[in-house]
């Protein structure tokens, strides 16, 4: 779960992290009101779950209450790279001496925690990375011995971190790491980590993303979940309890576990085609799932084709049949499916299939045969 930049310094903050200090604002009183409160010159910032804000126009300091009024003005409501700004954060404007960046990334390749460092702050650091990859140190984090006050020395020694500022900055990734750690997170960056001309470090910006499965175990992180900042789909997705990601492509995509729906994106990207989602049904499905899953699918307007690919170990195929048979009587789809049944009772759910004569329904036996089928549907538009 992505935070906006507002929450993610409010958990900063949380956890002793220097923060400047701001309000978020969903109109253009609120905005004027938190400027008039925090002081002037201060800074208008669009709130999105998106990079690229100033550039976009959506980052603008205020010098007086008039200028406040028309950033606010203009920044509420824009459209930065398809999201809509809804909030606004206002925070005092900073003076700042030096840029740095600093982050911290589950590393998955390496099982551990990746923190990194650079002097070169404020811009893209992908782009820093790909010019001159030593100017960002790397340090790997043992989860069981966690960061320690050597490590945050060592990288700022290995960043060329000015020598007056080496501890502060330690301190800073020591902290960061430790809101890492306790929020469950997935990804802490800060970019840019300022320096004050009284060499004080600040954190100026907050990208941080939460692992979705521990949320239960931090209500108050749960109720930071923005709905209406998600892709529509997966956001239906996640109200009914599926695991779905929307991808680029034009074919749909069902299976019954990751690993199967995995392999079955690999085997449609091979046939030609371009998958248009990840969706696991999970094990066990029941025909209610497979309705819910096909309404998903088909809320993509983007989906040409829907490839169903069904291995029967805890989930029933006939079951699977079932809530096909339903979702065709319920949401009437206009696409072609191709169907592959295998595993626990995939006689009896063909046998449903047959029956029940689906229009535009085609079968398949094997994965390649399904996938071929499903992108030469997604071209054609009918199943033989």
């Amino acid at each position: 779960m992505d935070l906006l930049e507002y929450q993610g310094k409010q958990l900063f903050a949380r956890h002793g992290i220097p923060v400047p200090s701001g309000k978020p604002a969903k109109t253009v009183d609120e905005a004027v009101a938190a400027a008039d409160e925090i002081g002037y010159p201060c800074v208008v910032k669009a709130q999105v779950l998106i990079g690229g804000r100033g550039k976009a126009g959506g980052v603008k300091i205020a010098k007086d209450r008039a200028e406040a009024t028309r950033h606010a003005t203009d920044i509420l409501g824009m459209d930065i790279k398809g999201f809509t700004v809804h909030e606004v954060w206002i925070e005092g404007a900073s003076q700042i001496a030096e840029e740095y960046y600093a982050s911290i990334v589950f590393d998955r390749s390496a099982k551990a925690p990746l923190v990194m460092l650079s002097t070169r702050g404020g811009m893209d650091i992908e782009a820093v990375a790909e010019e001159d990859p030593t100017a960002i140190a790397r340090l790997h984090v043992d989860p069981l011995l966690g960061f320690q006050d050597f490590h945050g020395r060592k990288l700022a020694f290995a960043a060329n971190i000015p020598a007056d500022l080496v501890r502060p900055v330690g301190a800073m990734l020591t902290k960061l790491y430790a809101a890492f750690e306790a929020e469950e997170a997935m990804l802490i960056e800060v970019n840019p980590l300022i320096v004050t001309p009284e060499r004080d470090v600040k954190a100026l910006d907050a990208k941080v993303t939460l692992d979705g499965n521990s949320l239960f175990r931090h209500p108050e992180n749960a109720e930071l979940r923005d709905p209406s900042a998600e892709d529509p789909q997966e956001q239906m997705a996640h109200e009914r309890g599926l695991t779905y990601v929307k991808l680029d492509g034009d074919i749909g995509i069902l299976g019954n576990g990751a690993g199967l729906v995995m392999s079955t994106l690999d085997v449609v990207a091979q046939a030609g085609g371009a998958p248009a989602n990840f969706l696991d049904a999970g094990g066990g499905s029941k025909a209610d799932a497979i309705v819910s899953a096909v309404e998903v699918i088909l809320s993509n307007e983007k989906v040409r084709a829907v490839l169903f690919n069904i291995f029967g170990g805890i989930t029933r195929c006939d079951e699977v049949a079932k809530g096909l048979i339903e979702a065709f009587d319920i949401v009437k789809p206009e696409v072609p499916f191709v169907v592959r049944l295998d595993g626990t009772n995939d006689v009896e759910g063909r046998k449903l299939l047959a029956d029940a004569n689906l229009p535009n329904v085609a079968t398949a036996t094997t994965m390649n045969e399904a996938a071929e089928k499903v992108v030469e549907l997604a071209k054609t538009g009918v199943a033989a």
